[in-house]
């Protein structure tokens, strides 16, 4: 997991002395007994605490602050290893060796105990996915699945190869394309075609971004906005996915942010992108115009210097 410890790791030196990594999110109490096993429930219990300290914030960032808290004072086991960027272009590297703490009095008043390790990790040496990952806006990302990547890194070893085990996914040359595809979507947005209408959710405030946007049954690739905040657009990419695997996929997360995140005066629409035509995909979307599927293109040009 990547924790960041405040807004461009300002508070980085102070957690690295403390022995701790931590939140704040102005939820103004203490969440000993208040913290299920099960994130949803969290939400749907402090959704409303935050939007009353925050009446101007919309239920979107809600669920990503109730989200992200819950992750870091409940989600991450003791044992677990954690990575924190001290500014620098470096990693801290620690350990989880506690449970929840309230400290009211110090920053990131919602903390867990953490024993950092004597090695840091440049990220002048990461492969370029696990570089996308840790540099996604948030306060936490989940980085799990590189995890042979990092005890390499932490052991001072080369870089394995990433692949990806996902059992839906039929072409792991896609997969591993596609997820560049979403960083570079994310960084290049305003040179899209979606920018005209759409924007990224995003708050500045509290340093979140509609990138890996967690749900009940998932997390959605990109959650977007209209400019006339009237439409929520689910952006899903195939990854080389089986193509009943994806359209299933997104209309559950239609779903979703139907019911969980979206006004009652907001609409909410779906896009699939995919490197090359999909007939089944096409098909299966027949009729269903609330969906539609977009595919992209890959274009290399070589210029004699």
């Amino acid at each position: 997991m990547r924790i960041m410890l405040g807004k461009k790791s300002v508070h980085a030196e102070e957690c690295q002395k403390g022995g701790f990594i931590g939140a704040d999110f102005d939820m103004g109490q203490d969440l000993t007994g208040h913290l299920p096993e099960d994130w949803r429930e969290f939400n749907k219990k402090f959704i409303p605490v935050y939007l009353s300290k925050n009446p101007g914030k919309h239920k979107i960032a809600a669920g990503l602050a109730c989200g992200t808290l819950w992750t870091i004072a409940k989600g991450i086991n003791k044992g677990d290893t954690i990575l924190s960027p001290n500014g620098r272009n470096e990693y801290l590297v620690g350990v989880v060796t506690g449970d929840y703490q309230y400290h009211p009095e110090g920053i990131l008043p919602h903390r867990r105990p953490v024993e950092w390790l004597p090695v840091l990790v440049e990220r002048s040496a990461m492969s370029e996915a696990l570089k996308n990952s840790t540099g996604s806006i948030g306060t936490s990302s989940d980085i799990s699945q590189y995890a042979a990547e990092l005890d390499r890194l932490i052991g001072g070893q080369a870089q394995p190869t990433i692949v990806s085990t996902d059992e839906t996914v039929e072409d792991a040359s896609v997969f591993a394309l596609e997820k560049h595809l979403e960083h570079f979507l994310v960084e290049n947005w305003k040179y899209t075609i979606l920018a005209k209408d759409y924007d990224i959710y995003t708050d500045e405030e509290e340093g979140f971004t509609g990138q890996q946007f967690k749900t009940d049954t998932g997390a959605i690739d990109i959650l977007a906005i209209s400019k006339d905040k009237k439409t929520l657009l689910v952006l899903e990419l195939k990854k080389g996915r089986a193509s009943d695997v994806v359209v299933g996929q997104i209309m559950r997360y239609i779903g979703d942010i139907k019911e969980e995140v979206a006004e009652p005066d907001q609409k909410v629409r779906g896009l699939i992108i995919g490197l090359e035509d999909d007939r089944r995909i096409r098909r299966a979307l027949h009729g269903v115009d609330h969906i539609d599927f977009y595919q992209y293109k890959v274009r290399f040009e070589l210029i004699k210097a």
